[in-house]
Formats: structure tokens, C-alpha cells, sequence
């Protein structure tokens, strides 16, 4: 299989990797100076950043299942909006989520998330309890 070269290519390799909690191959994608946003919760940058915000989110979640439901780009600019669904020991948890990405030279160099964090916290009110 081809290396992904296209931004629209490098994003979605980014989000398999993420999906299937393989960070390594995840942020090899992913600039040294990205900026990272998670409009609820923050900003962190480039790799070692995101990883720190992501792991931890992550561990709990036996699965995850991103859907695409809709994709555009134009240029480096990538949106998605998704169905991030997480699963739980006991349930699965659904977020509609949409990203915006940059990609230049092959990185990241971009990425803010919008989410309704109320969304979340009904679903997964633990998590609101570990914050």
C-alpha cells in the first residue's frame, strides 16, 4: 500500500491509527509545532502533546469507531465531521465530532476539534467526575 501523500490521504491515516489507539503510527503524521485544539478543553502542540491529551482519554475505551460522515478539503485544508463512537466496558459512548485540519510537507500542522462537551458527559458522566 502507498504511503498516504494527499492532505485528505495523511488525515485519514492519522485517524486509523488514533482510531485503533496505535499513537506511534498516529503522530508520525502529526508536525513538531502542530497546534492541537480541542475547543472545549484546550490547546496542546505537536506530537508529544497530542499524544498526552489523546492516551489518557483513550485508555479507558476498549474500541473506538470513527464514521465519516462527511468530508471536504480544499488545498491543505481538511474538515471532517464524524461519529466518534468510544466503547466502554458496559456501553458505547457517541460524540458527533468535526475536525479541521492543515497538512503541509506531509504533517499536521493544524487540527481544532468542536464538540459539545455536554454530549459527552451525559453519555460518560465518569468522565466528567475524573476532571
Amino acid at each position: 500500500m502507498a504511503e498516504p501523500s494527499t492532505p485528505t490521504e495523511i488525515v485519514a491515516a492519522f485517524m486509523k491509527a488514533m482510531e485503533r489507539k496505535d499513537y506511534d503510527a498516529g503522530v508520525v503524521y502529526v508536525s513538531d509545532d502542530c497546534h492541537y485544539e480541542n475547543m472545549p478543553m484546550g490547546v496542546a502542540k505537536g506530537p508529544a502533546g497530542v499524544r498526552a491529551v489523546l492516551e489518557p482519554f483513550f485508555a479507558p475505551i476498549v474500541e473506538n469507531d470513527f464514521q465519516v460522515l462527511r468530508q471536504a478539503a480544499d488545498g491543505p485544508i481538511v474538515f471532517i465531521e464524524r461519529l466518534d463512537r468510544h466503547k466502554l466496558p458496559d456501553r458505547w459512548v457517541e460524540l458527533p465530532v468535526t475536525g479541521v485540519y492543515e497538512v503541509r510537507d506531509g504533517k499536521i500542522v493544524f487540527w481544532r476539534e468542536y464538540f459539545d462537551i455536554a454530549t459527552l458527559y451525559r453519555a460518560w458522566p465518569e468522565l466528567q467526575q475524573a476532571t
